[in-house]
């Protein structure tokens, strides 16, 4: 291997793309891991740094900034993301030796030619840090010693503003620190019983737990490995799948009888495969999905849970379904593009990659969404809008909008569509709501039902 290529290395060079073009996170350590270590546990502390950091951000950028005699502004790229790199492992990764942990970072910066001024000041940042930890603010602080609470909680101002004025200062303080823990494997079991796949789990030696919310999900607190080296992976008896996910797409019914069905904005297939399972044989299911590379896993996803022969697909979207379509879906399901600002702690990037306007882009596409469904129900049919969104901008509001415009449609209470244990996640509306510190994905859903 060459002596630059090896997990710190990568990661820096992860973090300086991410930086500079605001590129999804996933997507950047996926190609980087393309070429896997030769040792598992390189790639696992190469995700580890990619994913920390960004979820460290904004406290670690707060720390650099304090403790520094240069303005982090000023510091070139590479500057900034190996210092960001140091930190992180000395004040968030327990089993890397303090030493090594600023040694490496200035040895990467020596492996790409910075001069050795500049070395020189990292290693004594850094240093100085090490030196004055028993002094520094903690994460789970809410202010104090000229540290902003959005700082040490790791959020943009604007988001925690946001927050802070909808939910007050705790709630918002538990929301952030639910967004910096990493989430656990949430699945969802399918063609198998819950307790007999715990079971195939505990002889593989892998800890699973029984959901709280949803009949069919299983918790693995500790499991840290590649999902396919899971037993059951290739007889297609598990899905990844969060917990209010699931619950969301399950709102469109616990059984779908007698009509036709449109899964509207498919993505990688996760809904698809749940509303496939419910589906009755005298029903059938289209899925449509315009992106070229998650048509692509849709379809994967279908053959390994065993249920292409049950769906149709399309690549296209909404609006490519025409007059042949005219009887009309009985049910519509539309997940629709959103934000995501209630999936942080599953993607961290993106609380640093979304602006307060990218709300009202949001907001536009999901009410034209709507619309679009809306035109393909037919009379007395039912959609399901769902975001991963926290933001009444792109939930509540697009539906008021939505209603405003189209008289014929009525807001029905979820609570009757969710297992008894989900009830407390529905809202005096009907909606059904669920925020990452209840252990969840954030997720929004309506049930919109065509006719008075």
């Amino acid at each position: 291997m060459n002596k630059t290529d090896n997990a710190r290395a990568r990661a820096l060079l992860i973090l300086e793309e991410w930086q500079g073009q605001a590129t999804s996170l996933d997507l950047l350590v996926e190609k980087a891991l393309r070429r896997p270590f030769t040792d598992h546990r390189d790639n696992q502390l190469c995700r580890a740094l990619a994913y920390g950091v960004v979820r460290r951000l904004g406290y670690l950028d707060a720390l650099l900034a304090r403790y520094s005699n240069h303005p982090l502004r000023k510091m070139k790229p590479l500057t900034r993301q190996a210092l960001r790199i140091g930190l992180y492992q000395l004040l968030f990764m327990d089993r890397v030796p303090a030493s090594a942990a600023i040694n490496e970072t200035v040895k990467l910066l020596k492996e790409r030619g910075q001069p050795r001024w500049l070395t020189g000041f990292v290693n004594g940042l850094l240093r100085r840090l090490d030196r004055e930890r028993a002094a520094l603010p903690r994460q789970d602080q809410t202010g104090g010693r000229d540290f902003a609470p959005y700082e040490l909680l790791s959020h943009p101002r604007w988001l925690y503003d946001r927050w802070l004025g909808r939910y007050g200062a705790d709630r918002t303080a538990s929301l952030c620190q639910a967004n910096n823990r990493e989430a656990g494997l949430c699945l969802r079991t399918a063609g198998i019983s819950r307790d007999e796949f715990i079971d195939r789990l505990a002889a593989a030696g892998i800890r699973g737990e029984k959901g709280v919310f949803s009949p069919q999900a299983v918790l693995l607190p500790d499991f840290r490995s590649a999902v396919p080296d899971l037993p059951g992976y290739g007889e297609g008896f598990f899905q990844v799948q969060d917990e209010a996910a699931q619950l969301a797409a399950g709102i469109l019914g616990p059984s779908l009888a007698g009509g036709r069905y449109l899964d509207g904005c498919a993505g990688l297939g996760g809904k698809t495969c749940l509303l496939a399972e419910r589906l009755a044989k005298d029903a059938s299911l289209l899925a449509v999905e315009p992106d070229r590379r998650r048509y692509e896993l849709l379809g994967a996803n279908l053959a390994r849970m065993d249920l292409a022969g049950k769906v149709a697909t399309l690549r296209g979207a909404l609006e490519d379904l025409g007059p042949e379509n005219d009887q009309g879906f009985r049910g519509i399901l539309v997940d629709a593009p959103c934000s995501g600002l209630g999936v942080i702690r599953r993607h961290p990037d993106i609380r640093w990659n979304r602006q307060p306007a990218d709300l009202a882009r949001y907001r536009s596409q999901q009410l034209a969404l709507l619309n679009q469904a809306a035109r393909l129900l037919a009379p007395a049919g039912i959609v399901v809008y769902l975001t991963c969104s926290t933001e009444p901008e792109e939930n509540e509001q697009v539906v008021e909008e939505f209603l405003a415009g189209r008289p014929d449609f009525r807001v029905e209470d979820c609570r009757a569509y969710l297992p008894e244990p989900a009830a407390e996640l529905v809202d005096g509306q009907g909606f059904f709501h669920t925020l990452p510190d209840q252990g969840l994905d954030g997720f929004f859903g309506a049930r919109l039902v065509k006719g008075r």
